[in-house]
């Protein structure tokens, strides 16, 4: 089987291929009907619904416990996973 050639590139063609994309790449500027609906739908909360969205601690406690619960299970999963095939390879 023969060895792999390395092939290189002359450098003019690089080059063109470089100012080919250079050409079709060019920045546009959106329009401002499109800017304006987007900031219409992202929306900031105000400061007191992020104060009612922290003050709701038991919401917050039971989202991060299942979080942590899910990344638990899955870790407990991979390293079974892992545990089984690195028996079978030895």
């Amino acid at each position: 089987m023969a060895g792999r050639t390395k092939h290189t590139l002359p450098d003019d063609v690089i080059l063109d291929l470089e100012s080919r994309l250079a050409g079709t790449l060019k920045p546009i500027q959106p329009s401002s009907d499109i800017v304006q609906r987007l900031r219409e739908r992202i929306r900031f909360p105000s400061p007191e619904e992020i104060q009612m969205r922290l003050g709701d601690w038991r919401k917050m406690i039971l989202v991060f416990g299942g979080v942590m619960s899910g990344l638990l299970l899955i870790i407990t999963i991979a390293r079974a996973f892992f545990h089984l095939v690195g028996k079978r390879h030895i």
